[in-house]
């Protein structure tokens, strides 16, 4: 088995292969070759800071692969600057159940959450479009900046924080420009993606450049809310899967228990896009939401293009099990 640890995967999983990888991904999961449990949270108490969550996947179709995401999430390490999900992701065999890699779990995360941003964005976005905003600048924040820019080389990219000071530095190291307010971060972009830990809505539907595609990214948690009710009713909703997205979504389910929606908002999966059987966007002026929850399909797609690469690259541990 190969071991991969953040360095490794940073230096052997580029921001382009792994949209590559998505998309393979995507296209096998709209034509069932993926079993994509809904993932399973696991917390002590009501009262326990932190929880466990289990996301696992099995390819059934080609060359058989199961694998698991456990992370323990500590929504307090973002007080010091660190990433609040820790863990791994498990790599077997799916014949004789034999463990081929092992990978850590917040950067593979990042980068193939990031990935999925951009290749929603390539192809639900207008085709000529400009100018991106950043919502939030955290860790994913960044990760977001490298794959815009993966997808929209040309365009311009802002972002945007609550705190202004975390902000500049965020501009500074990412190299891009802050935005003055939200309004007008959201208000100026063609493309917005919102990547932020709020668990109230930020985002307005009156703020909404027509044609603007916005990819959701920072809630996988029913309770968790970044865009109004009204934001998401005035958009055409595209998902990761659907099933996911109307038990974990709180975007969606936000919008259906405000009576502003129903379960049929959902226009179609990503998947399905890139298949060809949904048109996906059908107008320059339409407005496009992508809500990204993050499915076990994403981090076997994620950790066998990187164990490949890495390979590839002379990177990772190999480990005798």
């Amino acid at each position: 088995m190969i071991v991969l640890n953040e360095k490794d995967l940073r230096e052997a999983l580029d921001m382009p292969a792994c949209i590559s990888a998505m998309e393979r991904a995507f296209l096998d999961l709209a034509d069932d070759a993926y079993f994509n449990p809904i993932r399973m949270r696991v917390k002590q108490d009501e009262a326990s800071p932190n929880w466990m969550t289990l996301m696992p996947s099995m390819r059934t179709k080609g060359t058989r692969r199961w694998a698991l995401k456990q992370m323990v999430v500590c929504p307090s390490n973002r007080r010091t600057g660190g990433d609040p999900l820790q863990g791994s992701v498990i790599l077997q065999d799916g014949d004789n159940g034999r463990i081929l890699a092992l990978a850590d779990a917040p950067t593979l995360t990042e980068i193939r959450t990031a990935a999925v941003s951009g290749l929603a964005t390539r192809v639900l976005a207008n085709k000529d479009a400009k100018s991106v905003a950043i919502i939030g600048v955290g860790i994913q924040a960044r990760a977001h900046v490298g794959a815009m820019r993966a997808v929209l080389p040309e365009a311009k990219i802002v972002a945007w924080g609550r705190n202004a000071e975390k902000a500049a530095r965020f501009g500074q190291a990412n190299g891009v420009e802050i935005a003055k307010s939200l309004e007008s971060a959201v208000g100026e972009s063609d493309v917005v993606c919102t990547v932020t830990s709020t668990t109230d809505p930020i985002i307005r539907a009156e703020w909404i450049k027509p044609g603007c595609h916005l990819n959701a990214i920072g809630s996988s948690r029913s309770t968790h809310v970044e865009l109004f009710a009204e934001t998401v009713a005035a958009a055409s909703l595209f998902v990761d899967r659907r099933e996911a997205a109307l038990k974990e979504s709180g975007d969606l389910l936000n919008a259906m228990k405000a009576g502003l929606v129903g379960a049929s908002h959902i226009r179609a999966e990503l998947g399905e896009v890139l298949a060809g059987r949904h048109p996906g966007r059908q107008s320059k002026d339409e407005f496009t939401l992508y809500k990204s929850l993050g499915l076990g399909t994403q981090d076997l797609a994620a950790i066998e293009a990187a164990v490949d690469a890495a390979r590839a690259k002379g990177c990772g541990v190999e480990v005798n099990w």
